[in-house]
Order: C-alpha cells, then structure tokens, then sequence
C-alpha cells in the first residue's frame, strides 16, 4: 500500500509561518503531481497549491505570494510554506498524490494535519 502522512501542522499567530511536510511510502513507481488541500468546517475542501513532476506549480488565487509549493523527489516529500498566515487560512490541510504503482489506483491522500491561525 502507499502511505501519506502530513507533519507541520499546528496553531500560529495571524502573520506567522508553518511548513507543511508530506512524505510518501510503501511500493510505488513513481510520483506525478503532488498538491496540499484544505477543508475548513462547513465549506468544501478546496487545491491550494501543486505541483507537478516537472515542478510546474499551481496556486489557489487567495494563497499566491504567501504559500510557496516544492517537492523533493528524492526523499518522496512534499512541501507548503505557508508564510503571512490569516485566520480564513485555518483548516485541516491534505496532502495529495498521483502515484504510479502496479495497482489502477492512483490517488493517494493523506489523513490531514490542522493549521489554525488565532491570536
């Protein structure tokens, strides 16, 4: 089976930083695109930020120039920077993968970590 597991979550102050880190494991070929989610009570969740295998990067309109999307393919992680936090930005944000295996399956998701941003 392949496995994301999200890290980095947490409670900071409306202006302030958290890294988000999600690493996959288990037996896989190889990675696609990987992207960060978010779901805020009450409200569909929603792509924030991805990026592909060529590192070509998405943004969610409200999140460009403060969140910043990278991978490293070596160690099968991908991560969000999320830089001048606002309290609209707290959620619970999942890690999303399309992942070659020999399975048909191919979209992998992670159990979520909480950013919440309050004074």
């Amino acid at each position: 089976q392949v496995q994301l597991v999200e890290s980095g979550g947490g409670l900071v102050q409306p202006g302030g930083s958290l890294r988000l880190s999600c690493v996959a494991s288990g037996s896989f070929f190889s990675i696609d695109a990987m992207g960060w989610y978010r779901q805020a009570p009450g409200k569909q969740r929603e792509l924030v930020a991805r990026v592909t295998s060529g590192a070509s990067t998405h943004y969610l309109d409200s999140v460009k120039g403060r969140f910043t999307i990278s991978r490293d393919n070596a160690k099968n992680t991908v991560y969000l920077q999320l830089n001048s936090l606002r309290p609209d930005d707290t959620a619970v944000y999942y890690c999303n993968a399309q992942i070659q295996t020999f399975l048909p399956q191919n979209d992998y998701w992670g159990q979520g970590t909480q950013v919440t941003v309050s004074s």
